[in-house]
């Protein structure tokens, strides 16, 4: 099957029911995706499809073909981090880091769909993704700081 990760076509010989995960670490060689709980309830897996956020870990990638998919490798433009990525940087959030690429393709598909989110806004669309080194105030500012990044406000 034929997709579509990054922006590059992958001819992917593998069954339609195959996780979605292991296409992109296996058969695309793209590791920056982790293997978490395998029941989609950590969050370390989750990447884009077609902009949403989604657990690879539980997804088929036969129900993927057609669909663009973004990985953390691929949210990154032209050799410059993407503004959520920055903003983990700019607030020191990674401590182990096995969770941040699912914490940040979490974060930026919370910001495309709501470009100015409260606390609570935060709390709900991230609650699904786990981080044992507890840097839940860091990621909820660098959120924060992402949003205002995204509106032109450098504060």
């Amino acid at each position: 099957m034929k997709l579509d990760i990054n922006g590059k076509s992958l001819d992917a010989p593998v069954p339609h029911d195959t996780p979605l995960l292991w296409v992109i670490r296996e058969e695309a060689g793209l590791t920056g995706t982790k293997f978490g709980c395998g029941r989609a309830l950590c969050g370390a897996c989750t990447v884009h499809v077609d902009g949403a956020a989604k657990r690879s870990c539980v997804t088929a990638a036969g129900d993927v073909v057609g669909k663009a998919i973004t990985t953390i490798e691929g949210l990154a433009k032209d050799g410059a981090l993407h503004v959520v990525q920055q903003a983990w940087v700019d607030e020191n959030v990674v401590q182990c880091g096995y969770c941040q690429a699912g914490q940040i393709m979490s974060a930026a598909a919370l910001l495309a769909r709501r470009p100015k989110p409260t606390d609570a806004d935060i709390d709900a669309a991230m609650s699904a993704n786990l981080c044992r080194c507890g840097t839940y105030p860091r990621i909820r500012a660098a959120i924060h700081r992402a949003a205002r990044a995204l509106a032109g406000d450098a504060k």
